[in-house]
């Protein structure tokens, strides 16, 4: 059975070689087809080296690698073109280097599914996913776990090898290219076997149902599964990760979530003063790590606007975000759920109808709306909030004369803030009350947006200016919005969906997690600093506690303001699930490995403490069993009702 998916696996990756062969021809290098060929090639490669292109607005490595692969295409045609006499030993060449770029990349596929499976038991699922997401940490891991010079040097000498054998047996095909209709003829017979692969390869993966997991494992292919779990984005917690018994872990819950009881989440908060309907915008802002807030020690003045706001407002000076993408702040802050291993519940194919913040307002007669100046269904955003209850507003709502400025990300920050001005206006036309969260991307690579707005240039592409910009672009709507009748009964939350980066020196770094957050509501809510531990699937409990909201929920987020509330935060990757409480971080990893360490405040020079968050984390030689167990109850009861769908609405 492995062989067949193998087989069947090879049918399909063999596509590309198939696709290289099919090109190789003698007739598209004669006049004048050659000629015009090459023309168009040198007319590609001027465009995307001195034209602004989509390359260009991504920015970073894109615009490189695209020149860079135009380029040479174009210098080995012109090659092939200019130098007929030796066009033959050119392309046994260029034919001998395809042969040994795929024999390589099997080879080195070979090597890593078996020393994956040497770690996990299991082929390729979404830790391997992970990997490619992590290179650098991944790669580091490499180097100092396996001896890499002999591995690559074997690989090396047994690729070269190999691709001897195979050209030195099929070189003959170079001087006896096939006729256009002999190649209409392998086409049709690639395409009937791809196909039939097509087809077979999931049949045969319904069939790998032993009970014995190695048998189904050794039945499957390597990349089928990698495949699927890229698509199903989702590791299984009970598999990879330490467990306790299932009851346990609901009663240890239940010692940090007082009110719960049984085998789930759902209880009842209750308030003794009239609930307080005013409209709520939150407003998640793309990679704002608190180093640039110059509350956090930042000398370079690129949030004047935030700064000055949070002297004005709720201030949380201790948070932690969930995540390090974009939709893990999303679900952290819509869902209230801790991090689950895999791949964000926003990506994921069940991902409908989970009780979330929407849900809460909606009851409450609420319009609901999810506002993007990109395309929502980038990330699967809008198949996530439109299958749990929310509006979208994005940039398929834009009219022409609307956007000002845009890149490959969507409109700038100060067009999608008219957008939000106009809708809330309309709304409040309306006479319902409004909830709308408005995700930001001028604040992403390639930190382009409108020069002249700034001190810092948007064609420069810097993140300083990105920040600023950003900064700039909030400071405008709410100006525009203090003029509107609508503003003294709004409360405005302002907080980062992650931090701009989370490398560090251990796998969960703490300063790489905390994020500023802001809750903003002249003569409803008196400004403080809230220094409690806290995370960020607590930030919406607390703004419903402080509209008095009597209601019933699920969520594992809690009202920081409650005296009840125990300060603890959760921090992840796609597979190492943290959990911080009493200066202990606790990481779950697979395959069901625990460490622990101990948390050790680092000073910040000119750094008032309580926005200090450089941490040293030593570890433990021996876990607290409290700690442990308490983060473990938290991630397997979180993973067990979306396995089961007790998060549903």
């Amino acid at each position: 059975m492995g062989s067949i998916s193998n087989a069947l696996v090879f049918i399909v990756i063999g596509v590309l070689f198939w696709l290289y062969l099919l090109f190789l021809s003698d007739g598209k290098y004669k006049k004048p087809f050659g000629y015009i060929i090459f023309g168009l090639l040198l007319l590609l490669l001027i465009y995307i080296s001195f034209f602004d292109t989509i390359f260009n607005q991504y920015g970073g490595v894109v615009p490189t690698l695209a020149i860079t692969f135009v380029g040479i295409k174009t210098f080995l045609f012109g090659l092939l073109l200019f130098l007929p006499k030796y066009r033959k030993k050119i392309r046994l060449v260029l034919y001998s280097t395809t042969i040994f770029i795929f024999v390589t990349a099997i080879l080195l596929n070979g090597i890593s599914e078996f020393f994956f499976w040497n770690e996990f038991g299991v082929r390729y699922n979404f830790i391997a996913v992970d990997y490619l997401i992590y290179t650098n940490e991944v790669i580091g891991n490499i180097m100092e776990s396996y001896p890499v010079l002999p591995l690559f040097t074997g690989l090396g000498v047994a690729s070269l090898g190999v691709t001897i054998f195979i050209v030195y047996k099929t070189k003959g095909y170079l001087n006896h290219l096939p006729s256009f209709f002999q190649k209409i003829k392998l086409v049709l017979l690639n395409i009937l076997a791809v196909l039939l692969a097509f087809f077979l390869i999931p049949a045969l993966a319904h069939l790998q149902n032993a009970q014995n997991i190695f048998t189904n494992e050794l039945q499957a292919d390597g990349l089928h599964k990698f495949y699927d779990a890229f698509l199903d984005n989702s590791l299984n917690y009970f598999k990879f990760y330490p467990t306790i018994n299932q009851q346990a872990a609901f009663q240890t819950l239940q010692k940090q979530i007082p009110e719960i009881k049984g085998e789930n989440t759902l209880r009842n908060i209750t308030d003794s003063l009239p609930e307080e309907h005013k409209n709520v915008v939150l407003i998640t802002v793309e990679s704002l790590s608190e180093e640039f807030l110059s509350h956090y020690g930042n000398k370079n003045n690129l949030t004047p606007f935030l700064d000055s706001l949070a002297d004005k407002s709720l201030f949380f000076t201790n948070l932690y975000a969930n995540g390090n993408r974009t939709v893990r702040g999303l679900e952290a802050l819509t869902l209230s759920l801790p991090p689950t291993p895999g791949e964000s519940i926003i990506k994921r194919k069940d991902n409908k109808n989970k009780f979330n913040i929407g849900n809460i307002f909606k009851q409450r007669g609420y319009q609901v709306k999810f506002m993007y100046g990109g395309y929502s269904y980038f990330d699967n955003m809008k198949d996530f909030f439109e299958g749990n209850g929310y509006d979208i507003v994005d940039r398929s709502n834009f009219k022409p004369d609307e956007i000002t400025f845009a890149n490959v990300w969507g409109v700038c920050d100060e067009d999608m803030a008219n957008k939000a001005i106009e809708t809330m206006n309309a709304e409040a036309a309306g006479g319902k009350p409004f909830f709308n969260h408005w995700m930001t991307v001028s604040n992403h690579r390639p930190y382009t947006f409108p020069n002249g707005k700034i001190d810092i240039r948007g064609d420069v592409k810097s993140r300083d200016g990105g920040v600023k910009y950003t900064d700039y672009a909030l400071h405008k709507f709410f100006l525009m919005a203090e003029k509107q009748p609508w503003f003294k009964n709004t409360i405005f939350i302002i907080v980062a969906d992650h931090c701009a980066s989370s490398a560090g020196r251990t796998a969960l770094p703490m300063d790489k997690y905390r994020i500023p957050a802001i809750v903003y509501s002249p003569n409803f809510i008196q400004p403080q600093e809230i220094t409690k531990l806290c995370s960020q699937i607590d930030i919406m409990p607390t703004v419903l506690g402080l509209m008095h909201f009597t209601y019933s929920t699920k969520f594992f987020g809690q009202n920081v303001l409650d005296s009840a509330y125990i300060p603890r935060a959760f921090i992840a990757t796609y597979q190492d699930l943290g959990f911080i409480r009493d200066s202990t971080l606790t990481v779950l990893s697979p395959v069901k490995q625990i460490q622990q360490y101990r948390l050790v405040k680092e000073p910040m020079e000119g750094v008032q403490p309580q926005f200090q968050s450089m941490y040293k984390e030593i570890l433990l030689s021996k876990p607290d069993e409290i700690r442990k167990n308490e983060t473990i109850s938290f991630y397997q009861t979180a993973s067990w009702l979306l396995q089961n769908k007790g998060y549903q609405q």
